[in-house]
């Protein structure tokens, strides 16, 4: 399930204040503070923009990851999500399952013609939830911090005919 993180919910998982719902954190925490912090700030970024971006993946009452938008929406109507799941709770499906829920609700409420991510080259786990949600390798690059990625689209709505494409203004003001 998704719930739309709120700060109060960031607060909670850095250790800033109680669990504003009935929630408990995976094991070993669910993310780096660091992490943690940029989401934090990501999500409030688009908050202010009117648009919700940020959700808490929960399995049983359990917060075992996070999903969000990386940023606002481009021209193109393209906005790249980010997703992660807390090492304790890997490998049962949170992460496919997440992506899928994601893309379910960008669809239903509309206004985007695709969404993109990025996955590390030596990633396959990641590489597979997307592939498992319909995205299709588009292209490569090289990012000083993050090293070698490959690049991914899906076309959404009225758009789903359409080959995926990476549009080389989007992949340039990636980061």
């Amino acid at each position: 399930m998704l719930i739309v993180a709120r700060d109060e919910h960031f607060a909670w998982l850095l250790g800033e204040a109680p669990p504003p719902d009935p929630l408990r954190e995976a094991p070993g925490g669910v993310e780096q503070r660091r992490i943690l912090r940029w989401l934090r700030a990501a999500s409030a970024r688009l908050e202010a923009a009117g648009c919700l971006g940020s959700w808490l993946i929960v399995d049983e009452g359990e917060v075992v990851g996070l999903c969000s938008f990386k940023g606002l929406p481009d021209a193109a109507g393209s906005a790249e999500i980010g997703y992660g799941i807390a090492e304790t709770r890997r490998r049962n499906g949170h992460a496919t399952e997440a992506v899928r829920l994601l893309c379910e609700e960008v669809g239903r409420v509309g206004g985007l013609r695709a969404l993109r991510a990025e996955t590390a080259t030596d990633n396959p786990s990641s590489q597979r939830v997307l592939e498992h949600n319909g995205f299709v390798q588009v292209g490569a690059r090289h990012d000083p911090e993050d090293g070698d990625l490959l690049l991914w689209s899906k076309p959404l709505g009225a758009w789903a005919g359409e080959p995926p494409s990476a549009p080389e203004a989007d992949i340039a003001n990636d980061r």
